[in-house]
Formats: C-alpha cells, sequence, structure tokens
C-alpha cells in the first residue's frame, strides 16, 4: 500500500519544527518538510511544479509572515505571503487533489467580544497582519472550498524566537520586567497544535459521519490551548516554573505602546475542533511546563 504524502511548508518555523518532531512518530506516512529558501509560496509556477513532481496528498501550510509590528509598515510583503500565496496554494492544492490545512490567526477578530469568540463570529482586524491572515483565509475558502483553516493564537515552541523564550532571556539578565496585564487570551503549545494536526489527518482519512456534516458546514476551526489568562500572568507562570527571582510587575497597554494596535480579548471557543475530531487539548500550564522542562533541559 502506497503512503499518503504530507507537504508541511514553513519548516523551520515554531509549527513546522513541531511538525517535524511528531511526524517521528507517525511512520505510515510520507513527511516532505520545505522552507521558504527552498520553496517559494509566493511564486505558483514554482509550486506547482513541485506539486507535480511529487505525489502530495496533504498540504500543511505553516509558512506565515508573523512579524505583527513590520507589517504595518510592510503591507505589501505581509499581503503576498499571508494572501496571495495561500490563495494560489490552495488552488494548486484542489487542482492536484491534495487536502489543503492553513494556519490562521485570533487576530482576524477585533477583540471587543466578552466571551470566547466562535468560528462564525464577525471578524475585523485591527491590524495589517490581521488584515493579511484574513485575507488569506478568504482566499482559500473561494479558491478551495475544502481547505481546512485552523485559527491559533499566542503561539510558542521550543524552537524559534517566541513570548517563552524571550521572557526567559529576560528574567536572566533583569531583576523585574512590566508586562502588558490587560489583554485576554489563550497561549498554544506548538506542539500540542502539531499533534492536533496529525490526529486531524488521521480522521480525514477514515471519517465519521459526524465529522463528514462538519467539514461540509464549515471548514474553519479554532485551536488554542485551554484556559484564559493575561500576558502578565503568562510572564508570572514562566517566571515561577523556570524558577526565577525576577519580579514581573502588571502594566495597562496604554503605557506599552506598539506600531500595531493588539485586540484586547483574544479567546476563542474550541469546542467545534474538539468535537469533530475527537481531540483532547491540554491546559495552557501543562503544555508552558513541558516547554520550559525541553528549554531549561537543553
Amino acid at each position: 500500500m502506497n503512503k499518503k504524502t504530507i507537504l508541511v511548508t514553513g519548516a523551520n518555523g515554531q509549527l513546522g519544527s513541531e511538525m517535524r518532531v511528531v511526524s517521528q512518530s507517525h511512520t505510515a506516512y510520507d513527511f516532505l518538510f520545505v522552507t521558504k529558501e527552498e520553496f517559494n509560496i509566493e511564486d505558483a509556477e514554482i509550486v506547482k511544479q513541485y506539486f507535480q513532481l511529487h505525489s502530495i496528498d496533504y498540504c500543511v501550510n505553516c509558512a506565515a509572515y508573523t512579524a505583527v509590528d513590520k507589517a504595518e509598515s510592510d503591507v505589501e510583503t505581509a499581503m503576498r505571503i499571508n494572501a496571495t500565496a495561500v490563495g494560489n496554494l490552495a488552488a494548486i492544492c484542489k487542482e492536484q487533489n491534495a487536502r489543503f490545512i492553513h494556519i490562521s490567526t485570533d487576530y482576524v477578530f477585533d477583540g471587543t467580544a466578552t466571551v470566547p469568540y466562535k468560528e462564525d463570529d464577525p471578524v475585523s482586524p485591527v491590524n495589517m497582519y490581521g488584515a493579511s491572515k484574513l485575507k488569506g483565509e478568504v482566499l482559500a475558502v473561494e479558491n478551495n472550498p475544502e481547505a481546512i483553516i485552523i485559527r491559533t493564537s499566542w503561539v510558542y515552541s521550543a524552537f524559534g524566537n517566541n513570548f517563552v523564550k524571550t521572557m526567559l532571556r529576560l528574567m536572566k539578565d533583569r531583576e523585574s520586567l512590566n508586562v502588558v496585564s490587560d489583554q485576554q487570551g489563550c497561549p498554544t503549545y506548538a506542539a500540542d497544535l502539531a499533534s492536533a494536526i496529525m490526529k486531524i489527518i488521521i480522521q480525514l482519512e477514515h471519517p465519521s459521519k459526524g465529522l463528514i456534516d462538519t467539514l461540509s458546514a464549515s471548514t474553519i476551526f479554532n485551536y488554542s490551548n485551554c484556559g484564559v489568562i493575561t500576558w502578565y500572568q503568562f510572564a508570572d507562570a514562566i517566571r515561577e516554573l523556570s524558577q526565577s527571582n525576577c519580579k514581573v510587575n502588571p502594566i495597562p497597554a496604554a503605557q506599552y505602546p506598539t506600531p500595531a494596535k493588539r485586540p484586547q480579548y483574544s479567546v476563542m471557543d474550541t469546542t467545534k475542533i474538539q468535537q469533530a475530531f475527537d481531540l483532547k487539548i491540554p491546559e495552557w500550564k501543562t503544555s508552558l511546563e513541558e516547554c520550559i522542562r525541553l528549554l531549561v533541559k537543553n
């Protein structure tokens, strides 16, 4: 029996790196990992040729422009990578009969809600990064109605650059840190999301009736770890778990201005993805402990 092939773009990013780790325990599949240097998702011709050369069954698009503040001035690049390229990739997947799984963001919402966002709540990004990711979602679904879009938030990992690693570094060098305490959200451990993506692919291979109904109704899912915290609480948990003596002080976002506006409330309801794919999502602190354990060990 031929193994199914999974293509992972953005292979050196946080999620791409975690997909590489997870792939080691999924030997029933062949994996192709491509970095932006090897595989320019912006070049539709290169993408098409690559798909024709390799028989690809699933494409997990982890490639993205993620510099939120820089996107405010570099709109064209953000739109090219997060929107146009995504639309092209989705279209080529449809043409080549590959299932397209695309990673999006909580930043498609404006952050004015007071209860967790559901997948079909109105979208209204407050910054250019969010706008570029939303345009990518729209183009993906337009060009490939069977595309699966997973919105995630506050991603961190033992790989790449992220809030957890920045905090650990600063806590070594400083006696105190000021961290925003009036923005709420849910951290996402990229290792958990990578495992969830593999579980989704396995479910797509052997779909249950309920799953088929869910997928025909909508293609967008929310995924983050369980629980609701502020950036300050996140930082304080990092301090506690790493046994740092650095003092973490809560400050309002107004005291920490950034080029791009951030949503005040980024909490997403993950009920749909849990029910559709029979996923059990870990609690945020359990996953943070695991990540810090790996970072300290290395």
